[in-house]
């Protein structure tokens, strides 16, 4: 019976350790490497976006370098170890005020990260995007931060970020 009991005691401790493990996992790393950050859903807001082009809301989140620079007004550039988070969802209608907008379905969640040394050929910036529920990663290869870089290099003047932290009064 000691044996029967110990057996099923370890069976509980192997899932429970899978259960935990389970739980911290997050998506694939993105084709070049870049793992989505640990908690990037506590994070605070920096800004907020509206693309009229593809009918998406984004709110920008940041880690706690980022949020230091931006509300301290040092975020161009931004300094190494920022990390910047853009979660968009499709744009619909409150049902109950149709004047207001608010976040329906999610689109993606893309990352931007300062590292000068790490990422010279794109302005110091490394790049990943995950796509839909299931944080499916963008790019077939490292080759698509190329395209990301492509899409923020007229934003060179403001260190390739198109984000606008707003100052608090």
């Amino acid at each position: 019976m000691l044996k029967r009991i110990h057996g099923w005691g370890v069976v509980i401790v192997i899932m429970t350790a899978f259960a935990v493990w389970a739980i911290g996992q997050t998506a694939p790393p993105a084709p070049n490497g870049i793992v989505m950050p640990a908690g990037w859903e506590n994070w605070s807001a920096i800004s907020v976006t509206s693309r009229t082009d593809n009918n998406t809301m984004r709110v920008i989140l940041g880690n706690e370098t980022a949020i230091k620079a931006a509300r301290g007004g040092h975020a161009n550039p931004w300094p190494d170890g920022a990390i910047l988070a853009k979660v968009a969802w499709k744009t619909t209608q409150l049902e109950a005020w149709p004047a207001a907008n608010v976040p329906g379905d999610f689109v993606q969640v893309e990352f931007m990260l300062k590292d000068a040394k790490k990422w010279p050929d794109t302005g110091g910036w490394g790049f990943a995007r995950w796509k839909g529920k299931d944080f499916a990663p963008y790019g077939k290869d490292a080759q698509f931060a190329m395209e990301c870089f492509g899409c923020h290099t007229p934003m060179k003047s403001s260190d390739y970020v198109f984000t606008r932290p707003p100052m608090f009064p």
